[in-house]
């Protein structure tokens, strides 16, 4: 079995930048991507970005290079960085992983994290 904890999230104001953190343990070796996706209420999960274990990267278009992820294969950890942040990316984010490459579809991550609300106010 594979455990994912996401920290970093909390509340910000607008502008700022937030780094969110995924550390994975038991069965790590099974991971090829881990990724980063988000959720409001009601709605359903967004794609953000992921990045396989050779550093093969995908990111949602919607993002419009404010986002970045990066990887540390020897932690087991992944991370995001969120630069220029708006109201709208209120949301709780999810780190993912998968056997397999990057993917942009939720049901292709069999891995969750609880998840970390990031509040971004006006």
């Amino acid at each position: 079995q594979v455990q994912l904890v996401e920290s970093g999230g909390g509340l910000v104001q607008a502008g700022d930048s937030l780094r969110l953190s995924c550390t994975a343990s038991g069965r790590t070796s099974v991971i090829y991507t881990m990724g980063w996706f988000r959720q409001v209420l009601g709605k359903g999960r967004e794609f953000l970005a992921a990045i396989s274990r050779t550093k093969t990267n995908r990111y949602a278009d919607s993002l419009k290079g404010r986002f970045t992820i990066s990887g540390d294969n020897a932690k087991n950890t992944v991370y995001l960085q969120m630069n220029s942040l708006t109201p709208e990316d209120t949301a709780v984010y999810y780190c993912a992983a998968t056997t397999a490459a990057p993917s942009f579809y939720a049901e292709d991550y069999g891995y969750w994290g609880q998840g970390t609300q990031v509040t971004v106010s006006s």
